[in-house]
């Protein structure tokens, strides 16, 4: 259970434990390990040098790094200096990377050395660029995280933080191509944490292990890391997911509870140690991100015998919504829902005109309660559109049954989700546009066995040109991401569009999804 009392922030969970069991393991990464005192002495360390250094109270602060012992620390210093730690998907590339920051503006950017080149050619064109320090590795171009701390001191700050202050700002893709912030407050946090405990599946003892292996610019990752934490759990941290590693450490850490994207999943179990691990500590594995094929749950289940819990929700939620408890996965008829709302959170299905629609109908899922997020970051318009009604308007399509449990049936934008990855086809068919011997093109999400979905282009050749898949896909793979990347190429004569000119994407993907119960991956 999470001491409510104590931990009134999330700033403030390294010193409740601290101050109970500071010698107990709150992370493990690798072969080093990190108690709660150690955790806590860090984070004041961090908070202390951050305000010395001159970053006030709403002011943001970002990272760049795959997963690493060091972020919990950054994240609490930052949360106890009252600025907000806005984390970059590390998967991006550099032209990515400088929209985020110039739309974040953080004082200074914490690099991990995998990612000293990124991030140099990312600052390479700002006017205003960020002090650069390297979290771990060194290179001469960043300040190293040592040096740059100093003898910053270990005591507590003067300045507590409030609920009003923004804690986190996790960047989402937008379907104009452009990555929204989505600010989080510790408002948010406090709620997420009273309703962490009453949901099966993050209700956790102390001292029990806790497998990381989403990464922390994840609402995924970042959200059971804190509710681990909040509830004394030990942390097993993991760099990089591995179907090998992931299965090694279940066993070899004990571990009780972990959550793990539809695609982890799938491929731990088409491993061939996943029939020898030892999962007699496991107690529960959340799953959620994308949604998952039947057929691999029912396999997990066997292979992992312990309890599943589905979660369904955004990043703009703080990852709540609804969630599919142990025992609903024993129910006839609701292994592809996505369950029932969080206790104090409130869910609906509206027609277009904002209507309440009875059960059975679709329409748009919609969450309403104290986890919705504040705003999107330099967003008006787009906070208005999406919260202004007082619902939170998901995107998805789908309907809820008699039960009161909800069924995603399909989406209204136009959102591929490959891998627990968000991708929009404007984004994609924006970075194809210009490939020589290209005339129009569209994107699409197409069923794959092992992400869930795959991206498609499919592509209208200008007169006289005939573009070979490989280049399209080279073309791309210079302007964005690799998930983002178009896994297969099809060309088409013309693309079939409304009297508005948009493409009618729905006609696009249903060949493609005959067959399939559901219009999702």
């Amino acid at each position: 259970m999470i001491d409510l009392e104590a931990i009134r922030t999330l700033a403030d969970i390294p010193a409740a434990h601290a101050a109970r069991h500071g010698q107990d393991i709150a992370v493990k990464y690798g072969e080093r390990e990190t108690s709660f005192a150690e955790l806590d002495a860090t984070s004041n360390r961090i908070g202390n040098r951050l305000a010395a250094f001159g970053v006030k109270p709403g002011d943001r602060v970002s990272v760049l790094s795959k997963n690493h012992d060091l972020w919990y620390p950054l994240f609490f210093g930052t949360a106890r200096a009252r600025a907000c730690l806005a984390p970059i998907n590390c998967r991006l590339t550099a032209r990515e990377i400088a929209f985020i920051l110039g739309d974040a503006a953080p004082k200074l950017l914490f690099v991990g050395e995998d990612f000293f080149e990124t991030a140099l050619a990312a600052v390479a064109g700002m006017q205003a660029k960020p002090h650069l320090v390297a979290l771990y590795g060194e290179h001469p171009a960043f300040q190293p995280l040592a040096r740059w701390l100093g003898d910053a001191p270990a005591t507590p700050l003067a300045d507590p933080p409030r609920q009003d202050d923004d804690v986190l700002q996790l960047y989402t893709s937008g379907t104009t191509g452009l990555p929204k912030g989505v600010v989080l407050e510790n408002r948010n946090y406090s709620r997420f944490m009273q309703l962490a405990t009453e949901v099966d599946g993050f209700a956790y003892e102390e001292g029990e292990t806790v497998m990381i292996v989403m990464p922390l610019f994840h609402v995924a990752g970042t959200n059971v890391s804190f509710a681990g934490l909040a509830q004394g759990s030990r942390i097993v941290l993991v760099k990089d997911f591995t179907a090998a590693d992931a299965i090694r450490l279940l066993t070899e850490e004990q571990v009780a509870h972990a959550f793990l994207a539809p695609a982890m999943i799938q491929m731990m179990l088409q491993h061939p140690d996943a029939e020898r691990g030892d999962y007699s500590a496991l107690s529960s594995i959340a799953y959620g991100a994308s949604p998952i094929a039947e057929a691999v749950l029912r396999g997990a289940r066997s292979t992992f015998g312990c309890r599943f819990v589905q979660f369904y929700g955004m990043t703009e939620s703080t990852g709540g919504g609804s969630y599919l408890s142990p025992t609903a996965h024993d129910l006839p008829g609701k292994l592809t829902s996505c369950g029932k709302p969080w206790p104090g959170t409130e869910m609906a299905i509206l027609d277009g005109d904002g209507n309440a629609l009875a059960d059975g109908a679709i329409g748009e899922i919609v969450i309403r309660g104290d986890i919705v997020m504040k705003k999107y970051w330099n967003r008006e318009s787009a906070t208005a559109e999406t919260i202004g009604s007082g619902w939170l308007r998901t995107g998805d399509v789908g309907f809820r049954d008699a039960d009161g449990f909800y069924f995603v049936h399909d989406r209204i934008k136009d959102m591929i989700v490959s891998g627990g990855e968000n991708v929009y086809p404007a984004e994609v068919e924006s970075a194809i546009m210009g490939c020589p011997g290209v005339a129009d093109v569209a994107v699409i999400g197409v069923p794959d066995a092992k992400w869930g979905e795959a991206v498609k282009a499919l592509i209208v050749a200008a007169p006289g040109h005939s573009p070979a898949p490989a280049e399209i896909i080279a073309w791309a793979r210079e302007r964005i991401a690799g998930y983002k990347i178009p896994k297969s190429v099809d060309f088409i004569e013309i693309l079939p569009r409304n009297p508005s000119g948009k493409v009618l994407r729905r006609e696009l993907r249903q060949p493609y999804w005959e067959g399939h119960s559901r219009a999702v991956g």
